[in-house]
């Protein structure tokens, strides 16, 4: 005897299924990352990202105007700097390659939210994204002194006309020493999107192509966290809460969704996923071999996303996705 419910009845119509559909992605949910250096006219393909670039500032502000016009309110900006040393200058710089890609964008396109990427890997001549102990070459970055750079680097970046700080160098007390550097710099009304619950990943190498931030030696596993824990991710936003995050990111995501569900579970603050570069690769890949359809590949994975509780995908796809979204 078969109960009277059937699942089958509500998949019967193509719109019947888009009435009972639980996740929804929206061009509202999606972030675009952007990668700044410097020069004019410059736009260069990353060779393990394709359809990802490097941009000059011109260039820039050009790909934020067909983001915003294609309804994405939202981009990330990442740095490459002429020059790199050990101080990561050009990540507080006031004339520092996001600053003014920053105060660009906001300039041709002032609805559009500029996120920043708060970090000092692509600005340090060594790769690792804080102060290193004089001749250690584990990797293993100098904490406290760390936070100060941060923190300066993330007053420049509001003074540039940031709408979001997005701090991700996974340094104790990070949040807090930014939070008290953009309170005593004016921007107290200014939020931070913490990086979390940031992994010691493998899915990171193409965007280390595209940001030219691999470290010279060692690696960054004393500070990033480590693939196997899950509870760590739990009490690394509780402190982070506690500090004064306003928004929660767990990184990568693909590989991490159980960690989404349970940041998600644990907070009512928003949570975003960071679809990473090696996600977005593996999919470009066997999409140009014809091994995937990639629209249905990408499609699913953002409405997993969601389902997992992620209020904010952060993308490569971005674009792609908006473009399917208008003709759906």
């Amino acid at each position: 005897m078969f109960p009277s419910h059937r699942p089958r009845r509500l998949r019967s119509h193509a719109n019947l299924r888009r009435m009972v559909r639980e996740n929804i992605v929206t061009t509202n949910d999606l972030i675009y990352p952007l990668f700044a250096v410097p020069g004019d006219t410059f736009a260069q393909e990353v060779k393990s990202m394709p359809g990802v670039y490097q941009l000059s500032v011109d260039k820039i502000v050009e790909e934020a105007k067909e983001v915003y016009d294609l309804g994405i309110p939202a981009v990330i900006l990442f740095g490459i700097p002429t020059e790199k040393d050990t101080e990561a200058t050009g990540a507080w710089h006031d004339h520092g390659i996001v600053q003014k890609a920053t105060e660009a964008i906001k300039k041709a396109v002032p609805d559009l939210i500029v996120v920043v990427d708060t970090c000092l890997c692509e600005y340090t001549d060594h790769g690792h994204c804080g102060y290193l102990d004089v001749g250690d070459l584990t990797g293993r970055v100098l904490n406290d002194p760390t936070l100060e750079l941060l923190k300066k680097t993330a007053v420049s970046q509001a003074n540039a006309g940031a709408d979001i700080i997005a701090p991700s160098g996974m340094m104790d007390g990070f949040v807090q020493a930014i939070r008290s550097g953009l309170d005593e710099g004016g921007f107290e009304d200014l939020p931070i999107l913490s990086y979390a619950a940031k992994y010691s990943s493998a899915y990171y190498g193409p965007f280390r192509d595209a940001a030219e931030s691999a470290p010279q030696f060692g690696d960054r596993r004393t500070y990033q966290m480590d693939p196997g824990n899950g509870v760590e991710a739990l009490k690394e936003i509780e402190l982070d809460i506690a500090e004064g995050a306003d928004m929660l990111m767990v990184k990568p995501a693909l590989a991490y969704m159980d960690i989404i569900w349970r940041v998600k579970e644990a907070t009512n603050l928003p949570v975003a996923a960071y679809n990473v570069s090696g996600e977005y690769s593996m999919v470009k890949a066997a999409a140009l071999n014809g091994w995937v359809d990639e629209q249905k590949v990408v499609m699913e994975t953002m409405t997993s996303f969601k389902r997992s509780g992620a209020d904010l995908i952060l993308t490569y796809h971005a674009k792609d996705v908006a473009r399917w979204l208008k003709q759906a």
